[in-house]
């Protein structure tokens, strides 16, 4: 198949019989944007359609643009994910976002699960516990990133301790640690948000190497990185590879 016939068979998986509305206002730009997303991007690389939704998902969910993170919503169920899957998604996005931007990405995936009467709440993933959050989210964080955790607390300064503290209870305990996402799914997720926001490659540079370290090879992390391009375009696109480039040759 050419990628027109490749982008008519990929938007059908993913959003049915419907013609995007950019045909009736700006058809130039939708047919660019449907052959390059459908027909070339989501064919590039290893990864099925489930994960690259649940990618396109916590990018849209990044950049906040809500509207189209709606209609996404629609294709991560059309393509087999499951509710649980896709709000695990978005409750990873919390401590790299912040929950304003976390809340206004489920106010819009309520609305979808509502729409296909997904019933609310969903069941709890949660696998913490007060008295046993920090140590889960420690071991957790150790697991990805190895004994530079340890030293890392070591080397805080008195002041900023409760940094290192939340970052190993409330980013790992609270939520690496849930049901419904393994793994290797959650801290490929993380690069591509971080990568997302821009500004913070220290932060892609350490999750390319958690992801080597959890099982995400190299391949696996640049088709993720690519298929990131279309919602966050080529700048963060280029310095992402550059971290994964450089944390990978050594």
């Amino acid at each position: 198949m050419n990628r027109m016939e490749k982008s008519q068979e990929t938007y059908k998986q993913l959003f049915g019989d419907g013609v995007p509305a950019a045909y009736a206002t700006d058809p130039d730009l939708q047919d660019i944007l449907s052959r390059f997303i459908f027909g070339e991007v989501f064919y590039q690389g290893n990864l099925d359609h489930k994960q690259r939704e649940l990618i396109t998902l916590v990018v849209l969910a990044t950049n906040q643009t809500l509207p189209q993170f709606k209609s996404q919503a629609h294709a991560a169920l059309n393509v087999g994910l499951t509710a649980v899957e896709i709000k695990e998604a978005i409750y990873q996005c919390a401590p790299y976002l912040g929950f304003p931007k976390t809340l206004n990405a489920l106010t819009e995936v309520n609305e979808v699960f509502k729409d296909r009467n997904i019933t609310l709440p969903l069941e709890s993933q949660k696998q913490v516990e007060e008295d046993n959050r920090f140590d889960k989210g420690l071991a957790v964080q150790v697991e990805i990133f190895g004994e530079i955790i340890i030293k890392n607390r070591e080397n805080a300064p008195a002041n900023q301790k409760h940094i290192q503290d939340y970052l190993s209870a409330f980013c790992f305990g609270d939520f690496y640690t849930r049901g419904g996402l393994d793994l290797k799914t959650r801290e490929l997720l993380t690069l591509c948000i971080v990568s997302s926001l821009g500004g913070c490659e220290s932060q892609v540079k350490a999750h390319v190497r958690g992801n080597l370290n959890v099982g995400n090879d190299k391949d696996t992390i640049i088709a993720a990185i690519t298929h990131c391009l279309p919602y966050m375009g080529f700048p963060r696109t280029l310095n992402a590879l550059s971290c994964v480039n450089e944390t990978s040759a050594r």
